[in-house]
This record gives structure tokens, sequence and C-alpha cells, in this order.
């Protein structure tokens, strides 16, 4: 399973789902551009010293990221999902792609994915923080093909 961030707005959010994904072994790609200059003092005070145990990879555009292989199914976590989180079945060579804080997706990117999610919120609620909505994702998609049990804890 992979994390994927998609020209992230938010440097602590970014920190917090890097430091998300070395604390579960999650290799992440980091689509740029970002909205703030990478490895800001914001995103490395909210990753921690976890920041240099992330295999990440960055790719300087959609297409620089298309254009290489990938494994697994593309996942895009959007408020527009037609399939809600509770309803969707993941695999453990899953793609979780998180949007832009201040957009979500393109409709390109949106387009490419096999599954569109949507984390169920009151009907009165627009959309969770990306770095929770992105816990709240994996948290369950790693429960659903054991992933916890392969982190040698449980």
């Amino acid at each position: 399973m992979r994390l994927i961030l998609f020209q992230p707005d938010i440097p602590q959010n970014t920190g917090t789902l890097l430091r998300l994904a070395a604390c579960f072994g999650l290799p992440v790609d980091l689509i740029e551009p970002c909205g703030f200059v990478f490895g800001a003092p914001q995103m490395r005070r909210a990753g921690m010293d976890y920041l240099d145990q992330v295999d990440l990879t960055r790719h300087m555009s959609w297409s620089a990221y298309q254009a290489r292989p990938h494994a697994g199914r593309l996942i895009v976590l959007s408020t527009k999902g037609e399939t809600l989180l509770t309803d969707a079945a993941f695999a453990p060579d899953d793609r979780l792609l998180l949007g832009r804080e201040s957009a979500g997706v393109p409709p390109e990117v949106a387009a490419a994915a096999a599954h569109r999610v949507r984390i169920p919120l009151r009907p009165d609620a627009r959309s969770l923080n990306v770095a929770i909505a992105g816990a709240i994702a994996v948290s369950e998609a790693l429960r659903q093909t054991n992933g916890f049990q392969q982190l040698g804890c449980c």
C-alpha cells in the first residue's frame, strides 16, 4: 500500500501525513508542485524526527507520476467520491491519493482512479482536514488488509 499526496498546500498537514506513513511503514509519493517550500520548518515540526524514516518519492508533476509504472489500483479520497469508505474494499497494493487542501484533485486525476472514496460526514459538514482524512482512510485500509499485523506490533 502507498500514500500519495497530490500538490499539498499546507506544510503542517504534509509533515503529519509523512509521520503517519513512517509510523505505518507506508511509502509515499509526493506529486508537486507543493504550495510551500518542501522541507519548510512547519513541515519538519509536524513530521518531527520521523521524516528521515519515510520512503518518499517526489514527482515533479502529475504527468511525471503517471509516466512511471505503478502496481495496484489508484484510489482517490474525495468529498465527491461515489463510494463510501465504509463500503470500500481495499487491497494490500492499493495507492491512496489525497488531494490538495484548497482544491482536491482536478478532473483528470479523479478520472484516472479505479475508485473515488469519501468518508461519511454529516450532511452540513463540508470536509475533514486532509491529514485526519488520510489517517482515517489509511487505518481502514490497513485494517481490511491485515496491514497492522505486518508492523510487528500485534
